[in-house]
């Protein structure tokens, strides 16, 4: 089975559970950065790699009767370490000048844009969640105050690693 590297990158993270392709397809284009592509397109790429999970048991499809959205969540079969082997690579690039230095950056920088997704898909989960069950409110409010809490956190290292790749850039500039 082929899949994408980084369809296999955003659905390996552990708190990437209960997704709608849309939610891929929001992380796909903020990772891969893909102007100029319709995003109905990429949404039916994203499906069709989601289904390929779905047809070797580690994805299960739910489609919700009430607002007709189809849910995936990861089955007990569901093994990151082997997609993260598999479609992403195991091995550690070693730091020997300086584009290799800016392809960890950008890595590093593509990683945390992921789990800022990941975090703001749970905290909008939440909300969901809130509006449906009110009466869970003394349970969801904690969770969704640490999701809110992460994403400040994920935001400040993905502006620590931004910072640094413009000032490299200013610097080769001169």
């Amino acid at each position: 089975m082929k899949l994408d590297p980084v369809v296999a990158q955003i659905i390996s993270a552990a708190d990437f559970d209960n997704f709608t392709t849309n939610d891929v397809r929001n992380s796909y284009v903020a990772l891969k950065v893909e102007s100029g592509k319709d995003l109905a397109q990429i949404r039916r790429k994203m499906y069709a790699e989601l289904l390929k999970l779905v047809n070797k048991g580690w994805l299960t499809k739910v489609i919700s009767k009430t607002k007709k959205m189809t849910r995936f969540t990861k089955t007990k079969k569901f093994d990151a370490d082997v997609i993260e082997t598999t479609f992403i690579g195991s091995s550690v690039p070693t730091v020997s000048n300086q584009d290799d230095k800016q392809a960890i950056l950008f890595s590093k920088l593509n990683h945390y844009r992921t789990d800022l997704l990941l975090n703001m898909g749970e905290a909008e989960a939440y909300k969901e969640l809130y509006s449906e069950h009110p009466e869970l409110v003394d349970e969801l409010q904690p969770q969704y105050n640490t999701a809110r809490d992460n994403n400040t956190k994920i935001l400040g290292k993905i502006r620590a690693i931004e910072g640094l790749i413009n000032k490299h850039n200013v610097i080769e500039q001169t």
